[in-house]
């Protein structure tokens, strides 16, 4: 256990303890004053979280729009007043949520109709729905996983680029922490504590991002980008000095001009990390180019997603001269779900060497997006009314939204077959051809033609050669497509190579497996065994290494080749039986004569 994992673990301890907890509201929801008030102690809306003004604590006590705090109010230093600072802590920066019954005190500045005044609010509940704790638990469930991934990635390959990704997942995750603080809220200076924290952990995952640009996949660093990352430390700093600042309210500042600078500037981080991996993608060989393409899909979508979601949960910035356009809260939970899943697409893209063509992973994600965004914008306005219209506990609720989720995983599944079968027409007219060739096959050579060559040429691989068996071996005829003499010609029957090929399956051949062969090298390295066998015999195996482009070779595209493996294998048996016949009528001919002569 090096100080390496402690810290990790540590770190992880403390990106789930933010997040789960989260997942309470789900049957117990949290309460709100029912309004915000930036950082300069502005109240800039007094609906809160709640789906109307009427109903919010805040309007029904005379607060109204335009109202301004009184800042000598709200101070935790020099003097510390454990109210006061908890009253800051709750009342600035636009606070949405807090425990139920929580009580805070608002002193408001004179205005032009009304004299400077006092006013309790008491935290009431805001009403939550089926579709609400539907869109919470996925992006629960997706931060979580983000936050897993991310840790796997640093224990199982720990460097530079896995700790950058690490540290801005960490914090950048889909999960939402409105319950870990609002417990904090009892606690003052640990509150506070944690905000300082955050401000760090923030600026540091925004260094950690450009971090993982600049050496994603390979973890190592080009001669041009060297700069940038010496000074990261710098532009950690820098950034976590200005998001803390944004907290001067608690010292008595108006910092909300601090805090939109700290927002703008970590969306200049994103805007650099996408411009950096744009300019890298051409100096990559072709399988790093292919998982490039992954992270650059990944930042394009999903870096955009958080900061949407960010700046309608955090800031005013929807709400314009030509009308209200904050999305609802359901809206904004699923693009930090987007922003999750693809943070997950760029993690499979980092622990891979080699990657299918980015456009199949980016079709199911436009899928399931389509099926879950659909039901939110259809119900979204009209979910409490659905809810109150039957009178069931939230259990049963939670029923629903498991039965919801069964039902759009099986119209995704449904949908991905049939959009991949568009997709892939040509394989599958080349799955006909190659099948109907087998069927006419005359001879093994022409067997692994079909099996070898024509994949080969028409599917655009590196690579591909056919074992046959002999004996207790299995032997290559010929040089093979991007194989040469120098390479194995024959490969035992328990070499560790081929012990997958008992399930009869094809399988993707690992590095450690072919120690001792002599295989091809680079993007022609094979990655992809297909055995040509019946229940009681293995024929064959060919080994096929990926596209020229550098993708692997996907699901689709391995199941075409295994079924004509198997198709290929009765061919074997059917021509092996044919041999068989004729030398029978032959020796029966020669019996026939045999018998004649000695007749005679």
């Amino acid at each position: 256990m090096t100080r390496g994992r402690i810290l990790l673990i540590g770190l992880s301890l403390w990106g789930l303890a933010m997040i789960v907890p989260d997942l309470m509201r789900v049957g117990w929801p949290l309460a709100s004053f029912g309004f915000y008030a930036n950082n300069d102690g502005l109240i800039y809306d007094v609906t809160g979280p709640f789906p109307n003004k009427t109903v919010s604590p805040a309007w029904k006590a005379g607060i109204r729009r335009g109202d301004q705090l009184e800042f000598s109010r709200l101070n935790c230093v020099p003097k510390y007043y454990s109210v006061a600072c908890r009253d800051a802590l709750a009342e600035l920066g636009g606070v949405q949520y807090t425990l139920p019954g929580h009580r805070t005190t608002l002193y408001l500045a004179p205005t032009v109709s009304q004299p400077a005044r006092q006013v309790t609010l008491v935290a009431e509940v805001r009403p939550s729905h089926f579709l609400a704790s539907f869109v919470l638990i996925l992006d629960q469930i997706a931060g979580i996983l983000v936050v897993i991934a991310g840790a796997w990635l640093v224990w199982t390959r720990p460097s530079a680029m896995s700790w950058g990704f690490f540290l801005y997942v960490n914090w950048f995750n889909p999960g939402q922490s409105y319950v870990y603080y609002a417990v904090l809220q009892q606690w003052p200076m640990l509150l506070l504590a944690q905000d300082v924290l955050g401000c760090i952990a923030q600026a540091v995952g925004w260094a950690g991002l450009i971090l993982f640009v600049i050496r994603v996949p390979n973890d190592e660093t080009e001669p041009r980008w060297r700069a940038v990352e010496r000074v990261l430390p710098l532009m950690a700093l820098v950034l976590a000095l200005l998001l803390m600042a944004s907290y001067g309210g608690v010292l008595g500042f108006r910092t909300e001009f601090v805090t939109r600078v700290g927002i703008i500037s970590g969306f200049l981080v994103a805007l650099c990390a996408l411009a950096i991996l744009m300019l890298r993608r051409k100096t990559q060989k072709p399988e790093d180019y292919q998982r490039l393409r992954w992270v650059i899909w990944g930042c394009v979508i999903g870096l955009p997603a958080f900061v949407i979601a960010e700046l309608a949960s955090e800031t005013t910035a929807f709400n314009t001269v030509w009308g209200d356009f904050t999305p609802s809260d359901q809206i904004v939970g699923l693009f930090f779900l987007l922003n999750g899943v693809l943070c997950l697409f760029v993690f499979d893209a980092v622990r891979r060497e080699r990657v299918v063509n980015v456009a199949i992973p980016l079709r199911r994600v436009t899928i399931i997006s389509f099926f879950l965004s659909v039901p939110v914008l259809l119900l979204s306005t009209e979910a409490e009314r659905i809810q109150g219209s039957f009178d069931l506990p939230n259990w049963a609720w939670l029923v629903v939204g498991a039965a919801t989720v069964f039902v759009i995983s099986s119209l995704h599944a449904g949908a991905a077959r049939i959009v991949d079968r568009y997709f892939n027409r040509e394989l599958d007219q080349l799955e006909r051809e190659l099948g109907s060739g087998l069927t006419n096959a005359q001879a093994t050579a022409d067997i692994e033609r079909l099996l070898v060559d024509e994949p080969f040429r028409r599917m655009r691989l590196t690579s591909a050669a056919s074992f046959c068996r002999e004996g207790s071996s299995f032997l290559r005829h010929g040089d093979g497509n991007g194989w040469d003499e120098s390479m194995a010609r024959t490969i035992r029957e328990d070499d560790p190579l081929l012990a997958p090929v008992a399930q009869g399956k094809p399988f993707s051949l690992s590095e450690q497996a072919e120690a001792g062969l002599s295989l091809p090298s680079g993007l022609s390295r094979p990655d992809l065994g297909v055995p040509v066998v019946n229940p009681v015999r293995c024929f064959a195996v060919s080994l096929y290494g990926p596209h020229t482009s550098g993708t692997d070779l996907d699901a689709y595209e391995r199941a075409m080749l295994g079924r004509l493996a198997h198709q290929a294998a009765a061919i074997y048996v059917e021509l092996e039986t044919g041999k068989l016949r004729e030398k029978v009528r032959l020796l029966e001919r020669e019996l026939q004569a045999a018998k004649a002569f000695g007749g005679s």
